[in-house]
């Protein structure tokens, strides 16, 4: 292929965003006004779906799906739900520089490659995203920073250009879309197409906006913020967001980019303590609806058709593979990607193919398979049946009226797991709140 028919590539991934909070998925509007404008104008203009799904219910092993386009479980560091601060200096926790991954494949095929945002798949000098395809980075490595001190969980700064340490002051949403628009202007300027991850950490805690520079002193050492927030930040909070997203799509627009560019949004998993998950229950850390069902909006003029509304079963890893396919990228022979290309479904709204999608999480012993309209659950050591289109909020258990199935799910589950590697013993849970902080779901 030629650069002409190599599209740009954006792959914008927000962080514990619920599957309402948009009003394209049917959010409501918060005091000010719509809260995600640009998302919807996008999605107006572009392609919704309406049953994708994220790799996993929390944000660093969703994240090993998207870099690899494989099931995460592949791969030690993805068995920690999620890695925390504490791995700082592992050599096992991570993503492993050998392995391909969606940047180092375009890499290779000619693409330019940034990451601008949110990393949380492990630290220097083992791993980081110069050593995974990137040639640019510029973010947090950690999975939370504080917006106006850019310090991590442990009262670390966190904020990097590349693999040093760089002090800017701001809000940090606002930096990385400054930060994206610059990288738009400058890929303009030269043959290549590009590939731009912008992983942001909005709308994930702590809870401030661009008026709460104030806030920062008395909880950047406390970035749970158990005691802040409401829904009225919270969305805020999306629509800073939103608007630095309204920013890099009119440099595209202004350097004559947006056709030819396909823009992917997501989450890396459900929403959180003020997330609007309706009708879905549960939510990060949880297999049920609301913990892995997020918005996926895809635009690209020059191949999407306006309106487009879809119902088929994806998740993040199949993007991933989306994205190689558009760029006409193959996968390493000796990696074979688990992730299945949608790139037909881009072009045609109405097809649709069979995609049965997995889950494991450690924490509560959960499982999850979808398959077509079914979903089989287990929690706690529970199994569950659940019709998704006819009961999205999982409610009305089918596993003792349709034992059959129940028993076909299972199994059928139980041999894809056993093409996994185990749960490895010294795998880790980080919670960071429980019942006792606030009332269980």
């Amino acid at each position: 292929m030629t650069h002409k028919t190599r599209p740009n590539l954006l792959f914008i991934v927000a962080d514990d965003l619920g599957f309402a909070d948009l009003g394209c998925y049917g959010g409501r509007e918060a005091a000010f006004g719509p809260v995600s404008p640009v998302l919807d104008r996008l999605a107006r203009d572009g392609i919704r779906f309406t049953q994708g799904y994220s790799n996993s219910p929390v944000c660093s092993p969703t994240r090993f799906g998207l870099m690899t386009a494989r099931y995460q479980y592949r791969l030690r560091g993805a068995a920690e739900e999620p890695i925390n601060s504490r791995s700082r200096g592992s050599t096992t926790l991570g993503l492993p520089p050998e392995h391909p991954t969606l940047p180092s494949l375009l890499k290779g095929a000619g693409y330019r490659t940034a990451l601008i945002g949110k990393w949380h798949l492990g630290y220097p000098p083992a791993f980081g995203p110069l050593r995974s395809g990137y040639e640019e980075f510029f973010g947090p490595l950690s999975g939370g920073v504080d917006y106006w001190t850019h310090c991590d969980s442990a009262g670390r700064h966190d904020l990097w250009f590349g693999e040093e340490e760089q002090t800017h002051e701001g809000y940090l949403t606002d930096l990385l879309s400054r930060r994206a628009v610059d990288y738009v202007d400058r890929m303009a300027a030269q043959e290549a197409p590009f590939l731009l991850s912008l992983h942001y950490t909005a709308p994930h805690w702590p809870w401030e906006t661009r008026e709460d520079a104030g806030r920062a002193p008395a909880i950047k050492d406390h970035l749970f913020d158990l005691a802040g927030g409401n829904i009225h930040v919270y969305r805020r909070m999306i629509h800073h967001m939103d608007e630095g997203i309204g920013w890099i799509v009119e440099a595209l627009r202004r350097n004559g980019q947006l056709d030819d560019t396909l823009i992917v949004f997501t989450s890396d998993n459900g929403g959180e303590r003020f997330s609007d998950n309706w009708p879905l229950v549960g939510g990060k850390m949880d297999l049920t609806e609301g913990g892995i069902r997020v918005p996926w909006i895809a635009h690209w003029p020059a191949a999407i058709r306006p309106g487009g509304e879809s119902a088929q079963l994806c998740m993040t890893m199949d993007w991933s593979a989306t994205l190689l396919d558009a760029a006409g990228v193959a996968a390493h022979p000796d990696y074979p990607l688990d992730g299945v290309s949608l790139l037909p479904v881009l072009r045609d709204a109405r097809h649709r193919f069979a995609r049965p999608l997995h889950w494991r999480m450690n924490h509560r012993g959960q499982r999850a398979l979808r398959e077509g309209d079914w979903k089989y659950l287990r929690v706690d050591g529970n199994d569950y049946l659940f019709n998704i289109p006819q009961d999205e909020r999982e409610r009305a258990n089918q596993g003792k009226k349709e034992p059959e199935r129940l028993d076909a799910m299972r199994q059928a589950w139980e041999a894809w797991d056993a093409t996994m590697p185990p749960i490895p013993e010294d795998a880790t849970i980080s919670l960071g709140y429980s019942y006792k902080d606030m009332p269980q779901r």
